[in-house]
């Protein structure tokens, strides 16, 4: 898929799903309740303060995998630095950041060491969710949960209000198998029904998790098995945004009220579904990688029922 593809195609209700390939760091503002995203890098000053000035605003990062160093991206913490960069650059501050997972590739002490050294530059509060990756050393995600679990529930799953929006942080990782579907399981989809009651329908609210809670490859375990029920429990209100990392490209689907919404990595780039006989790292020729790193808006016009997406790459071949 070429930098200027867009879109995969409208389903029969008039769904709209967008795969776009760029960027690493998302910046969001929400305004009336509405959501709209960009393309972190490549943003200038003028878009950016634009963007910040006309409502809420905070950035998603994802997929940092500190401690990758193959062939797909030999430094991965060199690129989580450049998107953190970027960060620090921004004419007006985000109220904060939320990291959808992967922090790193492996659990280990020294990768969360300096993941959180080159996040912290940013200064910003940041909300974790974690990615499989960050639950594989030997006390079954120990390492994550003493760094980023205070004040959260069960696996680390937790809410918090910002802005007059609510966020729910969920964890679809856990138990997680080999080319598997995530999964949130009962205690934590008990956890969500309770956390949600009272809250006024009008009430915009923000899901993170790692793995997506919409099914794009469901022989890639690229889904969340018992994603419906949770989307249950949200139906009722007016504005629904739920983002989350994982398959390393931008993915959105509108379904009603509800935006899915997928970033990409700011380690290394996963083809697209169907097109490799696997996911993994997708090896690119290395002037090509930060054409995939770029600007990408989102905005949704009340009344229309499609996306208006453009991206536009930091660099083209």
């Amino acid at each position: 898929m070429s930098n200027d593809d867009t879109s995969k195609g409208i389903d029969r209700r008039g769904a709209l799903e967008c795969m776009i390939w760029a960027g690493t760091g998302v910046i969001w503002t929400l305004s009336g309740g509405m959501p709209k995203s960009s393309q972190l890098l490549g943003t200038g000053p003028a878009q950016a303060a634009e963007k910040v000035a006309t409502g809420f605003s905070f950035l998603q990062i994802s997929d940092s995998h500190v401690g990758f160093n193959k062939p797909a991206n030999p430094d991965a913490l060199g690129t989580l630095k450049e998107a953190i960069a970027k960060v620090s650059d921004l004419p007006a501050r985000p109220a904060f950041m939320i990291h959808t997972g992967d922090i790193t590739h492996l659990s280990k002490p020294g990768q969360f060491d300096d993941a959180e050294k080159v996040i912290g530059e940013a200064k910003l509060d940041v909300h974790y969710v974690p990615g499989e990756h960050d639950l594989i050393d030997e006390d079954n995600g120990k390492a994550y949960l003493d760094r980023f679990g205070k004040n959260t529930k069960g696996g680390g799953w937790y809410s918090f209000d910002a802005g007059g929006v609510h966020f729910i942080g969920l964890v679809n990782v856990a138990n997680l198998k080999a080319g598997g579907m995530g999964s949130l399981g009962d205690e934590q989809l008990a956890w969500l029904a309770d956390d949600l009651k009272g809250k006024p329908t009008s009430t915009p609210v923000v899901v993170f998790a790692h793995i997506p809670l919409w099914t794009i490859s469901a022989d890639w375990g690229w889904g969340t098995e018992d994603s419906a029920r949770a989307l249950t429990l949200l139906t009722r209100f007016g504005s629904v945004t739920v983002l989350n990392g994982h398959i390393h490209q931008l993915m959105q689907k509108v379904e009603g009220n509800v935006t899915f919404h997928t970033a990409r990595s700011t380690a290394f780039p996963q083809p697209a579904p169907g097109t490799a006989p696997a996911p993994g790292p997708m090896l690119v020729p290395a002037e090509k990688l930060r054409g995939l790193l770029g600007i990408t808006s989102v905005e949704v016009h009340h009344g229309k029922g499609a996306l208006a997406i453009t991206d536009t790459p930091l660099a083209t071949s």
